[in-house]
Formats: C-alpha cells, sequence, structure tokens
C-alpha cells in the first residue's frame, strides 16, 4: 500500500514539473506576442522605485511615432503630424522647445543611455517636472546600470524619483541588454563585443517600439545605403546642434571605429529587415524597403 501510494505521489510531483515546465516554455515563446503584452507587460524592464523595483512595462500602443534625433528633422515641417499619433518616442535629451514645427511637442516615452542621464540631471525641472507625464526607459552595462547599490547610474536615477515620486522612471534589466546582443549578432553574425561596437540608443528605442507598438511609424531616420549615394541630401548629425558634425561623416566614423563605436550603418540594415516583420514604415526620408521575403 505504501509502495503505491509513493509511486502516485511520484508520478504526481513529476506530471506537476511537466506542466510547470511547459508553462515556463510558453510564456519564454509568447512573451513578446501581443496577446502576452495585453496580459503581462512587457518584458526586462523595472519600474524605479526608492525601496524596490517591479517587472514589465505595462504600455501598448496601436500606433507609435519614433523620432529621430537626425538634422534630417531640420525643416520636415511634421510637427502637428507627430503630435496627433497616440504615443511619440523620442531619444536621449532630444528637446522639443523652440522645435516643434518639425518635431512635435509630446513625449509619450523617451528612451536614454546611461552616457545621457547626466545632461537631464542638469535640466530635472524640465524632464521631470514638466514632463511628467513621460515615460522614461534608461540603458546601460551592467557597471552603470545594476541595481544591488554599486550601480552609479541606476543610483542616480533613484535619486530623481526621491525628488520627484510621481516620476516614472524604468531601466532595462541586464537579461534584456544581453537579448539585444544577441538579436544584433542573430541578424549580422557578427559578436558586438568582439567587432569593438556598442549598440547604439536607436536600437534599444526600436526594440521598444516593435514590442510595444502595433504599427510604428519612424521620422527622421535614413537607410543603409544614404551614405553611398551622391545625391544624398546632407544633415547634421543632430537637429538641435547647430555646430554638429555631418550626419554621414559621424555613420562612417562609427561603421570604421575598431573599439567603442556605434554601427549605425548596420543597425540600420537590421531596421530594414524588421520591417518586413513588423508593421513599420519610414518617414522623411521614405525607405524602399520592396515586397516582404
Amino acid at each position: 500500500m505504501k509502495s503505491t501510494t509513493l509511486r502516485g505521489l511520484c508520478v504526481l510531483s513529476l506530471l506537476s514539473l511537466s506542466v510547470l515546465f511547459w508553462f515556463g516554455h510558453v510564456i519564454m515563446r509568447d512573451r513578446a506576442s501581443p496577446r502576452f503584452r495585453r496580459i503581462f507587460g512587457l518584458w526586462g524592464y523595472v519600474r524605479i522605485r526608492l525601496d524596490s523595483v517591479e517587472q514589465f512595462l505595462d504600455l501598448h500602443y496601436n500606433q507609435c511615432a519614433l523620432i529621430s534625433s537626425s538634422g534630417q528633422m531640420r525643416g520636415s515641417g511634421l510637427g502637428a503630424d507627430i503630435d496627433q499619433i497616440p504615443c511619440v518616442i523620442r531619444m536621449n535629451d532630444a528637446p522639443t522647445a523652440g522645435y516643434e514645427v518639425d518635431v512635435g511637442g509630446r513625449t509619450s516615452v523617451r528612451v536614454v543611455s546611461h552616457t545621457s542621464v547626466p545632461r537631464l540631471l542638469k535640466n530635472q525641472h524640465r524632464y521631470f517636472q514638466e514632463a511628467a507625464d513621460t515615460v522614461y526607459v534608461f540603458w546601460g552595462p551592467d557597471r552603470n546600470m545594476r541595481m544591488d547599490g554599486k550601480g552609479v547610474v541606476f543610483n542616480a536615477l533613484r535619486g530623481i524619483v526621491s525628488e520627484y515620486p510621481e516620476t516614472k522612471l524604468y531601466a532595462m534589466t541586464r537579461e534584456k541588454v544581453k537579448l539585444c546582443d544577441q538579436a544584433f549578432q542573430n541578424e549580422t553574425g557578427k559578436n558586438r563585443f568582439k567587432s569593438g561596437a556598442y549598440l547604439s540608443t536607436g536600437f534599444f528605442a526600436m526594440t521598444l517600439a516593435v514590442e510595444m507598438c502595433d504599427h510604428v511609424r519612424v521620422y527622421g531616420m535614413v537607410n543603409a545605403d544614404h551614405c553611398r549615394q551622391s545625391n544624398r541630401s546632407a544633415a547634421l548629425y543632430h537637429y538641435y546642434e547647430r555646430a554638429a558634425a555631418d550626419e554621414c561623416l559621424m555613420y562612417k566614423l562609427h561603421e570604421r571605429k575598431r573599439r567603442g563605436g556605434h554601427r549605425f550603418i548596420t543597425e540600420k540594415a537590421i531596421y530594414a529587415k524588421w520591417a518586413s516583420q513588423h508593421n513599420m514604415e519610414f518617414r522623411h526620408p521614405s525607405w524602399n524597403l520592396g515586397p516582404p521575403p
């Protein structure tokens, strides 16, 4: 009798483990799907609080505008068009004041590099009080963003939460950053570390956009071939810097850097691939993406 009961308990335990593993597999497989997003939010982003962190960024939009910081936006006159879109995503400390005609005035989500945090801290009132409705998503290497009290940038962000309790600050987890590195390698066949490159804020912003939005409209981003064209339109690297370097000059410089550069041109080739898998379009300039594969 005892042996029969023991066998029954063992079988029940194995069945329970099987169900647990199956459920875990379903979550890992489907966490980027629209249905999973609606129920659970976005995996890999934690809300920064004084005493804790919370998993999942619970945002979903039918349509988003991702605004490049490129000088291509200067003189575009697209501000009113951009402000009509439910979610407007901007990067780093790209300003809107004084540039509303071209880039719009609303900011729903701002994706920020760890290197840009000091610039936001210098203008705390503008970013964290006047723009209190904006959701901030910060990314960076673990040495700066670790959450055990030793991450210098993460600690500074906790200080912001202390001063502005209503702010909505999120950090990408170490695991999420690693997944972005893996995505770069999957698309290019190149290991980011071995190639000496850093992913750009644009890469993380695009990753978030395709997870968070059913339809993504990208403004002011050139394609991977733009800088090779003899009749290309010249533009500044950033629309808000009057003495900025030429955009293509910066892209080529970074593409050739052996250490510490961004692979802007390579990343744009990746976005063209993603556009065939997601509902994405590019405006000013438009991209000729061709038929889906």
